[in-house]
């Protein structure tokens, strides 16, 4: 059977050692499954506590993928098993993912993630808690919850409100993916490396003084210096479009920010793309997602985390989520049979019911 995540330890050539997880579920494109969080968990905490350890590499099995998300139809099966909840997979799973996000955002060690391939859901969770995140010339992220009936979660609630102008609202409300250049912009990655360099880029982090006070900038001069060449770098699309994204999503009014973008008539094949992942979502998930990303608005990270879980907890305890999951990935007819046909047709007291606590005691108070 094979491993789900390899961990290894990696001599450097000054006595200390780089721990390296991969996700090794190539033909799920490492999609996260409760037991791939659980060991990543355990052994990031071991790590930490560990003196010889100075850095650890996060990296995905296969050319094609980081990380394409969470293990969705295991989440789907407890949700849709459990109609009303307690959904105790899925919300184990949520619990524990969420649990390993907050600890790569405040892990006391360099991370490095190598963000080749697809980045998506749960996979952009580990990818943007690490400290040093490296996207590649054939990187695609997004966060296509909406087309699912979920939400920008894994920190998403918080991140997404950091990104320029609109940009987060607009990726979160549209699913839309962006590239390496969009991902620098938008602050999600910090370096862009060829894909080809990743073997020189390993022997360069065995060769660093890792018991310099200056470790962090030495690590970033050196990704610096691995930087994609300017005629390999792809073309981006959120600089391009900012204007007009900021347009389209100005204001409190989501209803209007969705029918904005509607109305939009335009040639260009990625704006087009985004219309249809907002037309087809859920209009459920619209309201919520669009309120979810008010309410973390300036929250801490821990209070955002806090925030996540309780919307995720009562999400996969309603029937829209499996039924996204069914439409778009089991039964893949493509016609899911959303709650509400329309946002409008969305009362705000359905909506306002996915903010109150499940539960008398949050279960990450203790993050």
């Amino acid at each position: 059977m094979t491993t789900p995540v390899l961990c290894e330890e990696i001599a450097t050539n000054n006595g200390k050692i780089i721990g390296v997880l991969t996700l090794n579920s190539e033909k799920t494109l490492n999609s996260l499954t409760l037991v791939m969080v659980d060991i990543m968990l355990a052994q990031l905490q071991r790590w930490q506590k560990n003196d010889q350890i100075a850095a650890v590499f996060i990296q995905g099995a296969g050319e094609k993928a980081f990380c394409a998300g969470g293990d969705v139809q295991a989440l789907h099966k407890s949700s849709a098993d459990n109609p009303g909840g307690p959904c105790v997979d899925a919300e184990r799973f949520f619990d524990q993912e969420y649990r390993l996000d907050y600890l790569l955002h405040h892990y006391g060690k360099p991370t490095i993630a190598w963000g080749h391939g697809i980045v998506m859901g749960g996979g952009l969770g580990v990818f943007a808690g690490c400290s040093h995140r490296i996207a590649t010339e054939k990187t695609r992220i997004a966060m296509p919850e909406v087309t699912i009936g979920l939400f920008p979660d894994v920190g998403g609630s918080y991140f997404l409100n950091t990104m320029p102008g609109q940009c987060g609202r607009f990726l979160a409300l549209t699913g839309a993916s962006i590239n390496g250049t969009d991902s620098l912009y938008a602050g999600i990655a910090n370096h862009l490396v060829s894909h080809s360099k990743k073997d020189d880029v390993m022997s360069l982090l065995l060769a660093l003084d890792w018991s310099s006070p200056a470790i962090e900038t030495q690590l970033d001069d050196m990704f610096s210096d691995q930087q994609l060449p300017a005629e390999d770098i792809p073309a981006g699309n959120l600089a391009a479009h900012q204007s007009l994204i900021n347009d389209l999503c100005a204001g409190d009014d989501v209803e209007a920010i969705a029918a904005n973008i509607a109305a939009l008539e335009t040639a260009d094949k990625w704006m087009q793309r985004a219309k249809a992942g907002l037309a087809n979502g859920s209009p459920l998930a619209v309201k919520w997602i669009f309120q979810q990303l008010e309410i973390c608005k300036g929250l801490s990270l821990k209070a955002v985390f806090q925030q996540e879980i309780l919307l995720a907890t009562n999400i996969v305890r309603h029937s829209e989520f499996p039924e996204g999951v069914r439409a778009l990935l089991i039964d893949k007819d493509q016609n899911p049979q959303w709650q509400f046909k329309t946002l409008s047709d969305v009362p705000a007291d359905s909506v306002a019911a996915f903010f109150v606590a499940p539960w008398p005691t949050n279960p990450l108070i203790d993050l």
